[in-house]
């Protein structure tokens, strides 16, 4: 029988909705949690083939098989960013054509491909296309897996559940670190061949696992799935169809979508109902609207977040790290790896409060804050470098401050400009072009990481401590970057991004959203639905 609701029991609002600690959240949304941490293990494929090569590149038998220069390693470590750059570009089209759930299976069929190559790996051009491809597969992941977390989950642990991802991350290079140490006792090329090996197994986990997993209903929407919309949403939230709450959130939704297609309309009407051609044409012009007024301001902010993620030289630590503790005087393979291994631990376990708190504490502050302790850790580590670097014997506990400070600095990435650089871009675009933005920001992110692969061992070795110095900067330029550019955006649902950032603020959009606003607000709901008891 119908369950019956009173009639003013639904309230639209476009205050910030009240926020909640994960564990209430992951509690109430049982199967969003199951589903977003499900999409996370793409996040450990990412994590791991990120730090596997650290230890594995320090290796005897690889080194054996493999003799390079320094400007060959850096660019075995390089060229997964590069490929990861070309994956995030391209991954746009199929997020929107093929759906969110089923480019991620594809993602991890090209992720099997490349593993495969990297283990089996008989010389460097073997390596090197492996390493590119993987990179292909990580850049996709890394921006559909995101996207797919924001679309499922509600405006109240929606930074939690996409701070799922950059867990995940963290537990990939925590796993490759340990993996690396214990394999480096095995005498044959099993000690390098095993850890890049295992990664298959990930690839397989998620690639099938996915498929027994829900469509994003804001997917669905646009495809004019729209019972089958409500449905998935019914599932994710926990609440009958004819809920009233479901029914408003699934009219927001169904409001952005018809809103995101009038524009089409109004601005291409050459191309509407011109079949594929037509579509084609559309989707490449939507890259020219990602810089209109409104638009633009999003896709900058996104690509500078991404910017500074790596700019302020985390993952030269965890690309590096070996080399970097050998630098800062700790001798000893056996040493180092631990070292680095004690990093992947903090990584982890520091990422935990962002993904409890994050509804909470906010986007903004928790990034600035971080800033100014990242810059102080650099400044440290730089001024102690700059005294001891020639002259570590017998000054040992300093390096173990440098350390000590790479810990703390690594903690304070973890808990802000890690998880967060992936929420904003995941949150703040609308439907119509979330996949095309996505692609720019995230590739942004891999650009940046391979540029920063690149030059690290060049600055160690050339500069010293001015790398510190170097990745200093950044972190300072970081905290009025945000202070001044990034709003807060805690609470806020998808749809109601444009209020923050000024979305549709020509009159003529302005006309179109009212009209749209008042065909679909009220009671409207899915034909198929209004008598389903």
């Amino acid at each position: 029988m119908k369950q019956e609701y009173a009639d003013d029991a639904v309230v639209p609002s476009h205050a910030p909705r009240k926020t909640t600690n994960a564990l209430k959240g992951f509690i109430a949304n049982p199967f969003v949690f199951a589903t977003a941490l499900f999409a996370s293990v793409g996040g450990i494929t990412f994590g791991y083939d990120q730090g596997v090569i650290s230890g594995v590149q320090e290796m005897e038998t690889f080194v054996a098989r493999f003799p390079m220069n320094e400007t060959e390693r850096g660019f075995i470590v390089a060229i997964l960013e590069l490929g990861a750059w070309v994956g995030a570009w391209l991954s746009a089209y199929p997020a929107d054509r093929f759906s969110r759930k089923y480019t991620i299976v594809i993602a991890c069929v090209i992720f099997l491909i490349g593993s495969s190559f990297q283990g089996g790996a008989q010389n460097v051009d073997y390596l090197m296309a492996g390493r590119f491809i993987c990179g292909m597969s990580v850049g996709s992941l890394s921006m559909v897996v995101p996207m797919y977390q924001s679309e499922i989950a509600p405006p109240e642990v929606r930074g939690s559940l996409v701070s799922l991802q950059q867990l995940a991350i963290t537990f990939g290079i925590l796993a490759s670190f340990w993996i690396n140490f214990g394999c480096q006792y095995i005498s044959s090329e099993a000690q390098w061949r095993v850890p890049l090996c295992l990664q298959i197994i990930l690839g397989v986990f998620l690639g099938v696992g996915i498929l027994f997993f829900p469509f994003s209903p804001r997917w669905l929407m646009s495809q004019g799935r729209e019972e089958e919309a409500l449905k998935v949403l019914s599932k994710l939230r926990r609440k009958p169809i004819d809920h009233p709450e479901l029914q408003e959130e699934w009219r927001e939704i169904k409001i952005s979508v018809e809103f995101d297609n009038e524009l089409e309309r109004h601005q291409y009407p050459q191309y509407v109902d011109q079949g594929t051609k037509g579509r084609f044409m559309i989707g490449l012009l939507g890259y020219r609207d990602l810089f209109r007024p409104g638009m633009f301001r999003r896709v900058a902010i996104g690509s500078v977040l991404m910017f500074f993620q790596q700019f302020c030289g985390t993952n030269s630590l965890i690309y590096y790290a070996p080399k970097i503790f050998q630098s800062l005087g700790l001798s000893g393979q056996t040493i180092s790896l631990l070292a680095t291994g004690v990093v992947g631990i903090i990584n982890f376990v520091a990422t935990f409060p962002t993904v409890m708190f994050l509804d909470v504490m906010g986007r903004k502050v928790t990034l600035m804050i971080a800033s100014v302790f990242m810059t102080l850790c650099m400044i440290i580590i730089a001024v102690i470098s700059a005294l001891y670097q020639d002259n570590w014997v017998g000054n040992e506990a300093k390096g173990w401050g440098c350390v000590a400070m790479t810990y703390v600095f690594i903690a304070n990435f973890a808990y802000a400009w890690g998880p967060i650089g992936w929420v904003i871009p995941a949150e703040i675009f609308p439907l119509r072009a979330r996949a095309k933005a996505m692609s720019i920001t995230t590739s942004s992110n891999w650009m940046n990481n391979f540029i920063i692969a690149q030059i690290t061992p060049i600055m160690l070795e050339q500069i010293g401590f001015g790398t510190y110095v170097f990745f200093a900067c950044f972190c300072f330029l970081s905290f009025f970057f945000v202070w001044f550019f990034v709003p807060e955006t805690k609470g806020r649902s998808l749809e109601e991004m444009d209020e923050i950032f000024g979305g549709g603020t020509a009159q003529k959009d302005n006309e179109i959203l009212r009209r749209v606003e008042q065909q679909y607000s009220g009671t409207y709901v899915p034909t198929g639905t209004k008598t389903e008891a």
